[in-house]
C-alpha cells in the first residue's frame, strides 16, 4: 500500500476537477483500486505503487491536453484514459490541433482518434469515406476540413450535399417549394457552418455559390472541379447514386463520403451504395476508408449505450 500527493497546476482546480467533481468521478472510475481524495489543487492518492504510478501518467496527460488547449472536458477526459492510441496522443503533445477557429474563439480540432484519421488522411488521398454510428463527429469533422481548405485557399468551393431520401417522414406533405422542403433535412450542414463561419460571411458565401448545399440530384451532369466536396448520409444512396458522385470529381478536388451503414432507409429490393462502396473500392490507391465507432461518439455519454444497446439487439436477431 503506497501514497503520494500529487500538485493540479490549473487557474482553478474546477478546470480539472470538473463541476461537482465530475471529471474526477470518471478518473475513479477509471481507478477504482485507488482512494482518490481532492484537496484544494492537490489529489492525495492511495494504493498500490503500480496503480498510483499508472494514474499519475494518466494525470499528466489530462494536464498537458489542459495546458495545450485551456480545458478539458469530460469527453476529453474519457478519451483521453481510454487511449493507448498513439496517434491521438500525438495530437495532445504535438501541435494543437485546430482545424478551424470558429466565431467566438471556438476551436474545431479532432477530438478522438479516428477523426484524427480522418484529419490526416484526406491530406494523403484525394477519396475518403468516413464510416460509422451516429455521434461520431463525421461529418462535422468533414465539413471542418472542408472550411480549413476554403481558408487556406487550397480550393475555391465548398460542396455538401445528401441524398433526399425520406427517413421515415414524408417530405410531400412539407410546406412550400422544394428548397423550404429539404433546407429542414439538409439543416446538419448548416449547423456545422454556422459553430465555423462568421454569420454575415456565410451568407455571402451560400448567396455567391462559394459554399453549396443541394441534394445529391443535383450534382447529375456536373463537373466538380477546385473544390472540396462531401456527400453526407451516403448509406442512404443507391449504386448508381454514389457512382455518379464520385465520378463528379474533377482535376483539382477532394471529396469526403460520410455515412452510417447501420441506418439505412432506402428501400429494402435496393443496395446501399455505401455499403458496396465499401466492398468495391478499398483496394483503389487514393481512396482510404475511415471506419469510426463508439469509442469516437462525442455527444452524450447515453448515447454511445444506446447504439451499443442496438448493436446487441441486432446480432441477437
Amino acid at each position: 500500500m503506497g501514497e503520494k500527493i500529487f500538485e493540479v497546476v490549473a487557474m482553478d482546480a474546477l478546470d480539472i476537477f470538473g463541476v461537482n467533481d465530475r471529471n474526477l468521478e470518471i478518473l475513479r472510475s477509471h481507478f477504482p483500486k485507488l482512494k482518490i481524495i481532492a484537496r484544494d489543487n492537490y489529489l492525495k492518492v492511495i494504493g498500490d505503487d503500480r496503480e498510483i504510478g499508472a494514474f499519475g501518467e494518466q494525470l499528466a496527460v489530462i494536464m498537458l491536453h489542459y495546458q495545450k488547449f485551456g480545458k478539458v472536458t469530460q469527453e476529453e477526459i474519457r478519451q483521453l484514459l481510454s487511449g493507448d492510441d498513439t496517434d491521438y496522443a500525438a495530437t495532445v503533445n504535438g501541435s494543437n490541433g485546430v482545424l478551424v477557429h470558429g466565431p467566438k474563439g471556438l476551436q474545431v480540432r479532432a477530438r478522438t482518434p479516428n477523426q484524427l484519421k480522418m484529419v490526416e488522411s484526406i491530406a494523403q488521398n484525394d477519396i475518403v469515406f468516413a464510416i460509422g454510428p451516429a455521434g461520431t463527429g463525421k461529418t462535422y469533422t468533414a465539413v471542418a476540413l472542408a472550411v480549413r481548405a476554403l481558408r487556406n485557399r487550397e480550393v475555391q468551393r465548398i460542396i455538401l450535399t445528401r441524398p433526399a431520401v425520406e427517413a421515415g417522414e414524408n417530405l410531400g406533405f412539407l410546406p412550400g417549394d422544394l428548397k423550404d422542403k429539404l433546407d429542414p433535412y439538409l439543416q446538419p450542414l448548416y449547423d456545422a457552418l454556422h459553430d465555423m463561419i462568421p454569420s454575415q460571411k456565410l451568407l455571402t458565401y451560400l448567396e455567391d455559390g462559394t459554399i453549396e448545399i443541394a441534394p445529391l440530384a443535383y450534382m447529375r451532369g456536373r463537373t466538380l472541379n477546385n473544390v472540396f466536396a462531401i456527400l453526407d448520409e451516403a448509406q442512404n444512396t443507391t449504386l448508381r447514386q454514389l457512382k455518379m458522385f464520385l465520378t463528379r470529381m474533377g482535376t483539382i478536388a477532394k471529396f469526403i463520403i460520410t455515412g452510417d451503414i447501420t441506418q439505412v432507409d432506402l428501400p429494402r429490393n435496393q443496395t446501399s451504395g455505401l455499403i458496396h462502396a465499401s466492398q468495391t473500392l478499398k483496394e483503389i490507391p487514393g481512396v482510404d476508408f475511415i471506419w469510426l465507432d463508439t469509442g469516437d461518439i462525442v455527444r452524450h455519454k447515453l448515447v454511445t449505450r444506446i447504439i451499443e444497446a442496438y448493436q446487441r439487439g441486432d446480432d441477437e436477431q
